[in-house]
């Protein structure tokens, strides 16, 4: 199974501020769609929060130790290694791992593949980050660059990493 981190990180790491993305990019949104549309996406408690609700066409996972009330069809697992086994269990083709800080913290080491949005500004009041990559164990495999316009308050370049094989 194919396990892929989906991101968007400003320049210096920062994924969120009051639980919320601190940014507005419609064309992001849309690639994180069409990169997670019809995958499981596994999510820590915080982040399934701050969508408000599950996400359509996907199997969402949620990851917590605390029993949540989650709505009809969402997982609830309480650790990542418990949803994996579940996932490989149902011969699952990829999984989505889409925030937050712990989470991505914690599965960076395991994952196989990461679509990182950098978006190109720096903020000093982030408070979730994602964890600084090391180049020698990614390599880069593909990036697109986009100019900041009326619709995007920041440009970004979506960027595809696959790991080195060690």
């Amino acid at each position: 199974m194919i396990k892929t981190i989906v991101v968007a990180a400003s320049e210096n790491n920062v994924i969120g501020i009051d639980n919320n993305l601190p940014w507005h990019l419609p064309d992001d949104l849309k690639f994180f769609k069409k990169t997670t549309l019809g995958k499981p996406v596994l999510m820590g408690r915080k982040t399934f929060e701050s969508l408000g609700r599950p996400l359509p066409n996907r199997l969402n996972i949620v990851l917590s130790r605390s029993k949540q009330a989650l709505p009809e069809g969402v997982l609830q697992f309480s650790d990542y290694n418990e949803a994996i086994l579940y996932l490989e269990g149902k011969h699952t083709e990829e999984v989505c791992i889409i925030g937050g800080g712990v989470v991505f913290a914690n599965t960076l080491d395991l994952v196989d593949q990461l679509f990182i949005t950098r978006v190109h500004t720096s903020l000093e009041n982030g408070e979730v980050f994602f964890p600084v990559i090391n180049p020698e164990l990614w390599t880069s495999v593909w990036e697109e660059f986009h100019e900041k316009d009326e619709a995007h308050q920041y440009s970004f370049t979506f960027q595809q990493f696959k790991k080195v094989n060690s």
